[in-house]
């Protein structure tokens, strides 16, 4: 008897938590601990079931990710981890600032003068 494999391909909202700690753990190539370390740090916030269950997203996954390289390849450790993403929040927040203003100074130019 053979067997057919099929492939089937899901979308699921890279924002929505579905992973539990041990698979997104496995997905991130690293020890459950270790992600159970980075929420203490507040390095990652993983979303909960109502029974209060760790619940990783794939956005979360990929961060994890980002970390272990960080951590592994760059040779940062957490507090570096820390600063960096910190200062990525900072930099994300005054990308999103100056595209305000330029949008006002658009509109402000736009204006007819009289």
């Amino acid at each position: 008897m053979s067997m057919r494999r099929e492939r089937i391909n899901v979308s699921i909202d890279s924002e929505r938590g579905v992973f539990m700690i041990s698979v997104a753990a496995e997905l991130a190539h690293m020890h459950p601990q270790t992600l159970r370390t980075y929420e203490a740090r507040g390095l990652i916030e993983p979303k909960r079931s109502p029974k209060n269950t760790r619940l990783y997203s794939q956005r979360d996954v990929e961060r994890l990710r980002r970390i272990q390289r960080m951590t592994s390849e760059q040779g940062l450790n957490l507090a570096g981890v820390e600063t960096v993403l910190g200062l990525e929040r900072e930099v994300e927040k005054l990308r999103a600032e100056v595209a305000r203003a330029r949008h006002r100074i658009e509109k402000l130019e736009a204006r007819p003068e009289g």
